[in-house]
């Protein structure tokens, strides 16, 4: 049996995440909550841990703070084995300026890969959600000898426009990274479907280490790990695409098998959450097998009194539902539904209140936003627009700690 070769854990935290306002109002984007009991980071950061990649450092730069304290909270580690998970703050080391792309953000933490000197790197993103055994990915990308493995999502190619593109052969060499194409390409077995970059890479050390000196001497880069790193290995003929769907999870089901959703609209964020409260669902946060770490709370259970109840919903520790009815819904800690309240298909953040009688329907309420009794969200579509954020696809959004 092989010892397992000495890999650095890179994911890339600092994005701001505009398309998510008002959620990111006051944090970064891989701090947003999600599902309940978690927040975007927590999806990377247990699929690495739960494949053995213990030595993770998390690049940070937007309103940091929040996703600092959660990391430092939720993630700590003893370091008996020399084990560390931590938050990297933009350190100017070369200069007065923060980074100005993820190749750079890597560039300017050199220090970590000459401290840690591991064999390969794997540089990941922070707010996706799946599940995924990154040790797989770091096989193949050893045995094909590539210098960079992306990681590729099959999609239907009439989709796929609005993705990074990757066309590769048949034996998986990329031969064209494409960024948001209006003719996609087709894969070597499926002309209807397309590889869609994942935004999740393997590298061979050296190979990266050269790579981000020239980008960084290149005045014309936009110094991007998808649009200027990649493309400089496919250059070369020594990048290699990953297939998302042969990475087999421990406990994954047919169903949730190959999931993986970017969170990076109003809309997305909140059809990821629908897909957690079927019966069946499309992603299962209960595989024990291969488990979802999140914040723990010094919270009681959850608890409906007077007749509330609850059906094919999520509900957190510390919720408490008096004569209220929550249906199809995500509820994160420590909310309260009072008595005659309606909360539908929502998404209801930590320290939610909804007062008497209120209805709440295809909302996401930012933590600590009370809706006063009586109120209505998700009704009357002209007035959410005068008050609130409203996406294309009808979901209205408050921002945190807002009183409606």
């Amino acid at each position: 049996m092989r010892s397992q070769p000495h890999v650095l854990g890179i994911v890339l935290a600092g994005g701001e995440g505009k398309r998510l306002y008002p959620l990111t109002v006051d944090r970064a984007k891989p701090a947003v909550p999600f599902g309940g009991a978690y927040r975007l980071i927590d999806f990377v950061l247990s699929n690495l841990v739960n494949a053995g990649y213990e030595r993770i450092c998390v690049l940070t730069q937007y309103k940091s703070h929040s996703l600092d304290r959660h990391i430092s909270q939720t993630w700590w580690t003893s370091g008996f084995h020399g084990e560390y998970i931590t938050p990297v703050p933009a350190q100017q080391r070369l200069g007065p300026r923060w980074y100005t792309g993820s190749a750079d953000a890597i560039f300017q933490s050199m220090n970590l890969i000459t401290d840690e000197q591991p064999e390969y790197i794997v540089v990941f993103g922070a707010d996706h959600v799946y599940r995924m055994d990154p040790s797989q990915m770091v096989d193949a990308h050893i045995e094909s000898g590539a210098d960079v493995t992306v990681a590729g999502i099959r999609v239907p190619r009439a989709e796929a426009f609005a993705f990074g593109c990757i066309d590769s052969d048949a034996s998986g060499r990329i031969t064209r990274f494409l960024e948001k194409p209006a003719d996609p390409p087709g894969t070597p077995d499926d002309p209807d479907s397309t590889f869609a970059s994942m935004g999740n890479y393997v590298f061979t050390t050296e190979a990266l280490v050269e790579a981000l000196r020239a980008d960084a001497a290149d005045s014309d880069s936009d110094h991007d790990m998808g649009g200027d790193i990649i493309p400089a290995f496919v250059e070369r003929d020594t990048a290699y695409v990953y297939d998302f769907k042969d990475n087999e999870v421990p406990g994954a089901t047919e169903r949730d098998k190959g999931y993986w959703r970017d969170v990076g609209t109003l809309d997305a964020f909140y059809e990821a959450h629908m897909d957690l409260v079927s019966v069946h669902p499309i992603f299962n946060l209960y595989n024990g097998r291969w488990p979802i770490r999140g914040e723990t709370h010094n919270l009681p259970p959850a608890k409906f009194v007077q007749g509330g109840v609850a059906e094919d919903s999520v509900v957190g520790s510390g919720c408490i539902i008096s004569a209220g009815t929550v249906r199809n819904s995500v509820l994160s800690s420590n909310v309260i539904v009072e008595d005659g309240a309606i909360v539908e298909g929502s998404v209801l953040m930590p320290g939610v209140r909804v007062g008497k009688g209120a209805v709440v329907r295809r909302a996401i309420l930012d933590k600590n936003v009370v809706v006063g009794d009586g109120e209505q969200l998700g009704v009357d579509p002209d007035s959410d627009r005068e008050r609130f954020s409203v996406s294309a696809g009808g979901v209205v959004t408050v921002g945190k700690g807002i009183r409606v």
